[in-house]
């Protein structure tokens, strides 16, 4: 579980987070949607001690993961797959899973085969170097790497970005089996509202920094105002 109490976040002046909370329990997938610039991105950030921050807490489980660094988050089984994939292309596929597993006490050889056995795909592609797959394969290689470390909790950062929409509903698949097959708690930010909805068991709504809804992803999915003024979405 994922607790974000009263988090508030600022670059200098700049305000990126005003008092955000909410919970995204075990085993499920949370939502969190928005415009640009409403924090999305932050949030996991912070939750990953990528940014930090002095008001607030959040806590995975029992633990408080304010002031931690980021590499001990990890360890504590937090995955991050950050906007943009992030993969390295002059790596091959191997090699990228290799940097997954590095810090984490896993046997990379079962652990590859797992995600192979996963993403089928990459197992075909091991020995091909990232910067020659597809944007698909790129998400698919990004979330293998953070799944090989045997996270607990998976922060997902526009994972549909630039896809198109056919991968997206397959991608969006994935990760609904993923959170069911092995109880993972799910972040997932998006902008493409209407496939995170789809998927998600829950939704928090921010705009400019503040939390405007958080509720099941069924009544969100309902609210014309939340649609129409938050999401761009029209029925």
């Amino acid at each position: 579980m994922i607790s974000v109490q009263h988090l508030s976040v600022s670059y200098g002046a700049v305000s990126a987070l005003s008092d955000v909370s909410f919970v995204a329990p075990t085993g499920s997938i949370t939502a969190v949607l928005g415009a640009n610039g409403a924090g999305k991105t932050t949030l996991l950030r912070a939750i990953s001690g990528l940014v930090k921050f002095r008001e607030g807490e959040i806590f995975s489980t029992e633990v408080n993961l304010k002031g931690m660094k980021t590499e001990d988050i990890a360890r504590l089984g937090v995955g991050h797959v950050p906007e943009g994939r992030g993969v390295i292309g002059e790596f091959t596929v191997e090699d990228n899973l290799k940097l997954g597993a590095l810090y984490a006490k896993v046997n990379f050889v079962h652990g590859a085969a797992e995600q192979y056995e996963q993403f089928p795909v990459l197992g075909d592609r091991r020995k091909q170097f990232a910067a020659t797959l597809s944007g698909g394969e790129r998400q698919m290689l990004a979330m293998a790497r953070a799944l090989i470390a045997k996270p607990k909790v998976l922060l997902l950062d526009e994972p549909s970005l630039g896809l198109a929409p056919l991968v997206t509903s397959e991608l969006m698949k994935t990760i609904r089996d993923l959170c069911a097959s092995q109880h993972l708690t799910v972040i997932l930010v998006e902008q493409n509202a209407k496939s995170a909805l789809r998927i998600a068991h829950n939704a928090v709504v921010l705009h400019l920094g503040k939390v405007v809804a958080s509720a099941d992803a069924a009544t969100v999915a309902a609210d014309d105002q939340l649609r129409h003024y938050y999401l761009g979405l029209v029925k």
